[in-house]
């Protein structure tokens, strides 16, 4: 357990919560794809004396005095920023990813323009243009989908035809439940065709670019990169702006994130950034990002084998979409809270054209990268899939329900969650 006597002390009710939730990770598994374990020396970071400080502006350039080790810490996040993904320019400024890509979208665009991303129900992301928020408000949000939802094929050829149809000012990759690599070559070359940007919303595989076990979009032309800092980046809870080269581009993101969008950045934040793109820059990094490679295809490998449908047929990443409702009969709602019941977290979550509602959805969203940092391996993983559909195919028997629960906990106390990763 960690130590927080001075809140024991201080406020026995908040005390209560963390108490419960350290149990809650230790003797659970985390499944949900967009969520990780952080070091002890990210968690020092976030909670340091940088919290004291407010530092509008950027480094050498504030509006307040007594900035020189804000400076230097802002410098550092950015600099290891930038050798991790190969840009020539960083903002690790931004509050979270949706921060991160709101500013992309007011630096990069006039009201009106039009942005092509991928559907939500599809794999998208609510920042890529979904009705509810209120982005839609100042944009026009266009939509690609998937060719084949069994293989997970984009339809390239009708992104091409809505590019050329509607005149986008970006081209717009990324995801949060899609299991293929993109082909950046071909979004570029849309994006080129019609005069747009080529912007890569990284925030699930960050982590994966980084550790080099996937494709840095940069590679292709792409002018720029969002994300968060978290998930398989395995950082505080952020956001993180990267331009390619582009001076012009890195000029217009700062103004849009500082005083375009956001006060005072978060300093303690910012030094956790800089902690975490330390660990990443490590060699260790990118034998944990294989890892979640080879665990999520375990995964996938015992989903197949029990006749669950995947959308896009398996994943090339570190997440996996199972249609539970269409293969069991099983809503997703339902799927979650029976693998909570049993100490396994991961997110109901709606497949492609879902005939049900994204309350309770047909689908449930599970993926490695935590369970990877516990080191667990894909014996393990392929394991802790079998239970899952034990649970699942048995979930009104309370007696095999509380063995999978007893399996579960077997399991993380083999593997607890390490204060270290380096």
């Amino acid at each position: 357990m960690d130590s927080y006597d001075y809140i024991k002390k201080q406020d026995a009710e908040v005390f209560a919560t963390l108490e419960g939730e350290e149990t809650r990770e230790r003797e659970g598994l985390e499944l949900i794809p967009s969520e990780n374990y952080v070091s002890k020396a990210v968690r020092e970071a976030q909670g340091s004396i940088f919290t004291n400080k407010y530092s509008e502006g950027y480094p050498g350039k504030r509006y307040y005095g007594g900035q020189p080790f804000t400076d230097q810490v802002e410098r550092i996040a950015i600099e290891r920023a930038k050798q991790l993904f190969g840009a020539k320019y960083a903002n690790v400024q931004p509050h979270s990813g949706a921060s991160a890509n709101i500013g992309m979208y007011f630096a990069l665009l006039q009201p009106g323009d039009t942005v092509l991303g991928m559907d939500l129900s599809h794999g998208g992301h609510l920042t890529h243009g979904h009705p509810v928020t209120y982005i839609t408000k100042f944009f026009n949000f266009v939509r690609y989908k998937m060719k084949n939802t069994e293989t997970g094929e984009i339809d390239y050829e009708d992104m091409r035809r809505v590019a050329l149809e509607t005149k986008p000012k970006i081209v717009l990759g990324g995801y949060s439940a899609y299991s293929r690599e993109l082909d950046y070559q071909k979004m570029a070359d849309i994006a080129k065709e019609v005069g747009a940007y080529a912007v890569m919303d990284a925030a699930h595989i960050a982590g994966l670019i980084a550790g080099g076990v996937v494709k840095n979009p940069f590679d292709y032309g792409f002018d720029v990169i969002t994300s968060t800092t978290h998930k398989t980046l395995r950082g505080p809870r952020g956001g993180l702006i990267l331009i390619r080269d582009s001076e012009e581009i890195a000029k217009k993101v700062d103004k849009a994130v500082f005083p375009g969008l956001q006060g005072g950045p978060l300093m303690h934040v910012i030094a956790a950034k800089a902690v975490a793109f330390g660990e990443a820059l490590d060699p260790s990094f990118k034998t944990y990002a294989a890892q979640i490679l080879k665990n999520a295809k375990a995964m996938e490998e015992v989903f197949r084998a029990k006749n669950v449908r995947m959308l896009g047929g398996g994943t090339d990443n570190h997440l996996i979409l199972a249609d539970v409702f269409g293969s069991m009969g099983i809503p997703g709602k339902e799927a979650e809270e029976v693998l909570d019941r049993v100490g396994i977290t991961l997110n109901k979550n709606v497949i492609a054209d879902d005939p049900r509602g994204p309350m309770d959805p047909s689908g449930i969203r599970f993926g490695t990268p935590a369970i990877t940092t516990r080191g667990l391996g894909e014996k393990e993983c392929a394991r802790v899939a079998e239970l899952m559909i034990e649970a699942l195919q048995n979930r009104t028997d309370e007696a095999k329900l509380n063995a999978v629960h007893a399996e579960i906990k077997t399991i993380c106390a083999a593997f607890p969650i390490p204060d270290s990763f380096v």
